[in-house]
């Protein structure tokens, strides 16, 4: 076996589009349009699903589908996907669940997040489906719920979250 010293070092080449430019454009849409126009490529997905390997697969009223790629790049010391990548994922499915309810003038923003890691994820997995739901959606707040999920359909993680729901002034206006 060959020690760490003698082992070539990976390397991975992240790109993505200005995250200013996509947050403006958000802002003069409904949350579902918004996520909808990423889902069919008219715009970027965020620098975070660059980042991370995950990417939108479905939208719907309340319901957001990702799926996420398992890598060595996410690896922790132990040899398994770093549970800060899981709770990203699972984080970015319930706050976009959350975001197609939303109306233009919108936005959200995390309050809290539970997650629960039922098992290892490694490159091996292959790749992963996370569902989020939103269960509640209030003036102020709203809690979303979100799993993830192995190609065989077994449940990897479970998480929860508690949103905060705040106005906010699109481009251009006062």
């Amino acid at each position: 076996m060959p020690t760490l010293s003698t082992q070539l070092p990976r390397e991975r080449t992240i790109r993505w589009d200005d995250p200013r430019a996509l947050a403006a454009t958000g802002q003069t849409m409904s949350g579902r349009d918004f996520l909808e126009a990423m889902l069919r490529g008219e715009l970027p997905l965020p620098p975070i699903c660059h980042l991370v390997d995950f990417a939108i697969d479905r939208v719907d009223d309340g319901l957001v589908e990702m799926v996420l790629r398992p890598q060595e790049s996410q690896y922790n010391p132990i040899g398994s996907v770093h549970g800060g990548i899981i709770a990203t994922v699972l984080d970015s499915v319930m706050g976009c669940a959350v975001h197609t309810k939303l109306p233009v003038a919108r936005a959200y923003t995390t309050l809290e997040i539970k997650v629960n890691y039922l098992r290892g994820v490694n490159r091996e997995t292959g790749p992963m489906k996370a569902i989020g739901r939103v269960i509640h959606l209030g003036r102020q707040t709203a809690m979303a719920e979100a799993s993830l999920w192995d190609a065989s359909g077994r449940l990897s993680a479970q998480a929860s979250t508690t949103c905060l729901i705040f106005e906010v002034v699109p481009p251009g206006q006062p």
